[in-house]
């Protein structure tokens, strides 16, 4: 019972009413309180729950959008098993997450620490360095990477200057899958400003108490920053490889939606995309979304495990 519903229990005389009894004012407030929580309790189910129990149930079957679903069993599991594409996406994917989350954080977190220092106009460069962020997962800033790294782009102008002449970054197998790693780290945004809030969390006596004993600001960095900061190193490397695995704007708009040069930009969102709206494979696109799903699930299974190693909380 809440509070409220404890406070009306009470009698005149100081005494409690049964426990098991409830006033009419009491049903009253639980009726308004489903009230305001049947739109959530609606979309949890019609929007969220449900589709993921229908993805359960396609990725069992064979299932184009235009006819009813045929049960087609493990089918779908063994074609993943022979699917080169497939393997070649999980790769890409891999390598995607594997490099530039790291890349990310550690560029948020150095960005944070000069921050923290302490600046004029704090807001403002906080501000400024957190709209990439916003923007990174965009379609206007997916075209203007490919306005900045194309054959004819900014940074083959610029190259010129100098007289080099540089190749189409995101048309190369080489180097398409590296500019969309530059694009990821660039938004550092999001992960620098918790790394700020967590910054600004340790208590100054600490770095005042090791400079007296004569730490070196490296050797504070080490022993106290990182040790303290340790908890928020692991909410953004846990975000961080959950929405590097469900990266798909910006690999769909620099390749156009085929996978960059010999599929070295495709990602498994992306391909899962081909073959559910491409080829119409609506079944074997959910049995891939169900393994893309065990596979974010297994990682940070993985990284809640290990963190007993290295997080260190204030207990």
């Amino acid at each position: 019972m809440s509070a409220l519903g404890e406070l009306r229990a009470l009698r005149a005389d100081g005494k409690r009413t049964p426990r098991g009894s409830r006033t009419k004012s009491d049903r009253s407030d639980n009726r308004a309180a489903a009230l305001f929580l049947a739109p959530w309790l609606v979309g949890m189910v019609g929007i969220t729950l449900g589709p993921i129990l229908a993805s359960l149930y396609l990725s069992f079957t064979n299932y184009n959008l235009l006819q009813n679903p045929e049960f087609t069993g493990l089918a779908n599991i063994q074609r993943m098993v022979e699917d080169s594409n497939l393997g070649s996406s999980l790769v890409v994917t891999f390598l995607y997450t594997v490099i530039s989350v790291p890349l990310q954080l550690a560029a948020a977190l150095l960005v944070a620490v000069l921050l923290d220092r302490g600046m004029r106009g704090l807001s403002f460069y906080r501000s400024v360095l957190y709209l990439p962020s916003l923007l990174g997962g965009s379609v206007a800033i997916a075209v203007l990477w490919r306005l900045v790294f194309g054959g004819d782009g900014l940074l083959n102008a610029f190259l010129a200057i100098f007289g080099v002449h540089g190749p189409s970054w995101i048309g190369s197998p080489d180097t398409a899958l590296g500019t969309l790693i530059i694009l990821h780290v660039w938004t550092f945004g999001a992960p620098m400003v918790i790394f700020l809030a967590g910054l600004r969390q340790i208590p100054r006596q600490y770095y005042e108490a090791a400079s007296t004993d004569g730490a070196t600001p490296w050797r504070q960095f080490r022993s106290i920053t990182m040790p303290l900061l340790s908890p928020i190193v692991f909410f953004n490397l846990v975000l961080g490889i959950i929405g590097a695995f469900q990266s798909f704007t910006q690999a769909y708009v620099i390749s156009n939606g085929s996978g960059g040069p010999t599929n070295s930009t495709l990602f498994i969102t992306l391909y899962l995309y081909q073959k559910a709206f491409g080829s119409l494979q609506v079944g074997y696109a959910s049995a891939i979304a169900w393994l893309l799903l065990l596979i974010v699930g297994a990682a940070t299974a993985l990284n809640f495990w290990a963190s007993k190693y290295w997080v260190f909380y204030d207990d």
